[in-house]
């Protein structure tokens, strides 16, 4: 019980206690994935448009296909709004000025390429079932293609771009047009 307005004024009431549990063994089954990703860059106005985007994913041991093949596309479409949508604006003062869905974008379903997926199976020995997570290698994944296949899209113009998202302001800053 700790009511801070009975103390006195001068007293500082601190109390920390710090507790780490480190198992004897640590089973965790990392997944994997490739990705690429396929997309137009309109270098008048900076809009990015995905075509298609391909990840094969090794979730270990696939226990039901249609739930992991969805899972891996959320995980797609995240890195997706990562790569091209979603970002936290602040003024001067810290206030954030994107804080609902009317500013802070984040990818619509007419936006999306087809995405389709694949899996290498390769069982771990860190679970009963032999599978590994699965989707996350999505998030990561999918910010890098499209960043990749950006930069390669904008090469011949000699643009390169690093700073997510890739907004087609940054396409155009990228491209000396503003």
């Amino acid at each position: 019980y700790y009511r801070g307005d009975t103390l006195p004024k001068d007293f500082q009431a601190e109390m920390m206690v710090v507790q780490h549990y480190l198992p004897k063994s640590f089973p965790f089954a990392f997944t994997n994935s490739v990705h690429c990703s396929h997309l137009e860059v309109d270098v008048t106005t900076g809009f990015i448009k995905l075509l298609k985007h391909w990840v094969v994913e090794d979730c270990g041991t696939v226990v039901n296909p249609q739930n992991v093949d969805d899972q891996v596309r959320g995980g797609v479409v995240q890195g997706i709004g990562g790569a091209l949508y979603e970002e936290c604006i602040y003024n001067d003062q810290g206030q954030l000025l994107n804080g609902n869905l009317a500013d802070y974008l984040v990818p619509m379903a007419v936006e999306l390429p087809e995405i389709i997926v694949g899996h290498v199976e390769s069982r771990t020995f860190e679970s009963d079932l032999g599978a590994k997570g699965a989707g996350e290698a999505g998030t990561a994944g999918a910010p890098a293609a499209i960043m990749n296949a950006l930069n390669d899209a904008l090469r011949p113009l000699e643009a390169k771009l690093t700073r997510q998202p890739f907004t087609p302001q940054r396409v155009l800053e990228a491209l000396g047009k503003v």
